[in-house]
């Protein structure tokens, strides 16, 4: 199966656009994996909260609920009393965000009213301190169940993000990179052979002048060759033959006078 990469024109400027690219994919890769350590970190660290906060909110709960008995047992059904004593919230929850690593986790935070207490003339009769006590055993409660419902939401919220991490970190790793580097291969490997081709051009271009210079060099040394063999005979003609009248080297005649 042939390697799967990007359908470019293997030249050198579109290696270095992919060399880029590569780059990018190699340094969002490294953050992601980063983010997803530390994610993940968070996790375990929340995870193990959440157990104790469990655990803790079972010991508080069974607290609240001997304290809720003892009451109805002392002082028997008070709710009504309750309801009328309750004017204004005196237990609040406030929500903030906490940010990790770029993830917005929702934290919630119990504010408990201060002063004058809305219920001190319940169970003035009898079992007032009984009562003091469950109020404040279920504000405990309450506390531990605020607690736990931010350490759950941020559970949920955080195991999507990591999920969501890690796929984007495996597609980097497994499928964008090496995607990249085949069309790295494949554009090196492109410009390689035009190379040899071009290098394989400039041979044979460089062989076919070698070749016409020979020529022409030997033709020259022919034609050399041929004009020294010209002068040879062209001074050979110029010699005495025997036989020729040589008019220069005769004896001068004798002047005639008429």
């Amino acid at each position: 199966m042939a390697a799967v990469r990007d359908n470019v024109f293997p030249t050198r400027m579109n290696l270095t656009i992919t060399k880029s690219r590569l780059k990018g994919a190699q340094t969002g890769h490294s953050l992601l994996k980063r983010k997803s350590e530390a994610l993940t970190t968070r996790f375990r660290v929340i995870v193990r909260k959440i157990e104790e906060a469990k655990l803790k909110m079972g010991k508080v709960m069974q607290n609240a609920s001997f304290s809720l008995a003892e009451v109805a047992y002392i002082t028997g059904d008070i709710s009504y009393q309750v309801r009328e004593s309750a004017k204004t919230a005196t237990f609040k929850v406030s929500a903030k965000q906490e940010n990790v690593s770029g993830v917005l986790l929702p934290a919630f935070e119990s504010d408990v009213q201060s002063g004058p207490g809305q219920f001190e003339l319940t169970g003035l009769g009898r079992g007032g301190q009984q009562i003091q006590k469950a109020r404040a055993v279920y504000i405990k409660a309450v506390e531990t169940l605020v607690e736990l419902a931010s350490l759950q939401t941020a559970f949920v919220i955080l195991d999507e993000v990591i999920k969501l991490t890690n796929r984007r970190v495996n597609a980097i790793e497994y499928v964008i990179i090496p995607r990249i580097e085949n069309t790295i291969s494949y554009i090196n490997s492109e410009l390689d052979e035009q190379d040899r081709e071009e290098f394989y051009r400039l041979k044979k271009i460089q062989g076919k002048k070698k070749e016409r210079a020979a020529n022409a060099q030997r033709e020259l040394s022919e034609k050399a060759k041929q004009a020294i063999v010209d002068g040879m005979l062209h001074d050979n003609i110029g010699e005495e033959e025997p036989g020729v009248r040589n008019l220069l080297n005769e004896q001068v005649d004798e002047d005639i006078i008429f």
